[in-house]
């Protein structure tokens, strides 16, 4: 399960457990980390869809942008970067 650097062959790094369908198990780093993952249930699958979708909706326009709001630009891109009118070489 382990790659070179491991001494033992039931380390395994958080990537290996994961994909062995896994999770740590919270004990320190010399336990061993194997225990089962836990399955989503359908409040956490409503949980996570009512999370991305908070995630997509402009605070200034209060649309739904399709996409994630980038928190660089703390709102939809239209919002951000409005079309400039009157303005030389703006269509």
């Amino acid at each position: 399960m382990c790659k070179a650097r491991c001494t033992e062959a039931h380390y395994a790094t958080r990537r290996q457990l994961r994909a062995a369908g896994l999770r740590p198990g919270g004990q320190d780093v010399a336990a061993v980390l194997e225990r089962p993952m836990r399955p989503m249930t359908p409040g956490r699958w409503a949980a996570l869809d009512a999370a991305n979708a908070a995630r997509r909706l402009c605070p200034d326009c209060g649309r739904d942008a399709g996409y994630v709001i980038p928190t660089t630009l703390g709102t939809c891109v239209p919002c951000a970067y409005p079309p400039l009118v009157g303005v030389e070489g703006s269509c």
